[in-house]
């Protein structure tokens, strides 16, 4: 007596399915934490240049007004790497002049070793020199 294989049944069929669709879905993940990790060190760059240019604004009759604002950029960067952070500072330092402070940092969104994209994060805020 043989035996007929029914090909109808649908024994394997969801792991087969699962397989085919994983490495997409991990892709889309892996994707995920890295530009959830960029826009972090972005909004902690925005911040660190905030501060920085609060610090200006009241530092006008300091004469290392322009270090002690790059300083402070860079203690205030939180978890970016301080040595890859790069502030510049831009103003006449007059009463009701406005102090630009600008800074860059370097990021690089990978998925499995090979690069998808990378360049500098940039921020700048402006306040008035008090």
């Amino acid at each position: 007596m043989t035996r007929r294989v029914d090909i109808r049944k649908t024994r394997g069929q969801a792991m087969v399915e699962f397989v085919l669709v994983l490495p997409i879905l991990v892709l889309i993940l892996f994707g995920i934490i890295q530009f959830g990790i960029t826009f972090n060190n972005y909004v902690a760059l925005t911040d660190a240049v905030r501060a920085g240019a609060r610090s200006a604004a009241v530092s006008r009759l300091s004469p290392t007004r322009v270090p002690d604002t790059e300083d402070r950029v860079k203690t205030a960067s939180g978890d970016l790497d301080p040595t890859k952070v790069v502030p510049t500072v831009t103003s006449d330092w007059e009463h009701g002049d406005d102090v630009v402070v600008k800074a860059t940092y370097p990021y690089s969104i990978s998925l499995l070793g090979l690069v998808i994209a990378s360049g500098d994060l940039t921020s700048t805020s402006t306040e008035r020199v008090e």
